[in-house]
């Protein structure tokens, strides 16, 4: 119940879990049986998705301008700053709405071309019900990766590799949901256990590889401090450590 209210709590959450409940209902009454079969489509693009966003978008260098280091802070660098900050768990609804968009209309021009008649349809099933039910997982099961409290197999699986991309290496392991480990390895960002017994942690892990002292880093906390509940404590343990 905790992880289910603490989702539930985030506006992009609400949003995403509507827009997949409308794409279930829709789904049922207008896609025939054999489209079903297409599901794992839309759960592979989302996870591909997850890769590259994550990878590509959210590790990007750091801006020099203030306002576009503000945006990426929001959108992941702060999660790394303050990895137990609950407001910061989730993907920002300013992110993750645009991408249902440009996913959506990307899958329907696809279908267009294939199946004109059944373009709709298809987007529906492919985007709403198989890439937002995997969005949905991949938000629990980071969500989780960050909690403590009691985790199934697979979620201490997952919380195993995604503490490496935190605490030891953040340019490995950029899948969270269960199964992304394969994109890592075909991608060459896995680590494997002889190399992690070897590799020690990266300087300034916590910062992606910013002084914590930087002054953009500084400045994103102290715009972000109230809206996100850090203390003054945090702020300056942040700095200097």
């Amino acid at each position: 119940m905790i992880r289910l209210r603490l989702m539930l709590s985030h506006i992009s959450i609400q949003i995403m879990a509507i827009v997949f409940v409308v794409g279930i209902i829709l789904s049922l009454f207008t896609a025939p049986i054999w489209m079903w079969l297409l599901l794992p489509v839309g759960i592979g693009a989302q996870m591909l998705n997850e890769y590259s966003l994550h990878r590509f978008i959210f590790h990007l260098p750091p801006p020099a301008q203030q306002w576009k280091f503000d945006l990426l802070y929001r959108a992941h660098y702060g999660h790394h700053d303050f990895p137990t900050n609950r407001g910061l768990f989730f993907v920002p609804v300013w992110v993750a709405v645009p991408m249902l968009i440009v996913n959506f209309s990307l899958i329907y021009l696809a279908m267009f071309l294939i199946a004109p008649t059944l373009a709709f349809e298809l987007a529906v099933l492919i985007v709403l019900v198989g890439g937002i039910g995997t969005f949905m997982g991949y938000e629990w099961f980071h969500m989780t990766a960050h909690l403590t409290l009691p985790k199934t197999w697979v979620e201490r699986h997952v919380s195993t590799l995604h503490n490496q991309h935190h605490f030891r290496d953040f340019s490995k392991w950029f899948h969270v949901s269960p199964g992304g480990h394969v994109i890592d390895r075909v991608m060459g960002t896995a680590i494997d256990r002889d190399a992690l017994k070897q590799r020690q942690r990266i300087a300034f892990i916590r910062t992606l590889g910013m002084r914590p002292d930087d002054a953009r880093l500084v400045s994103a906390r102290v715009r972000f401090a109230d809206k996100y509940g850090l203390t003054d404590a945090e702020v300056e343990r942040a700095r200097v450590s």
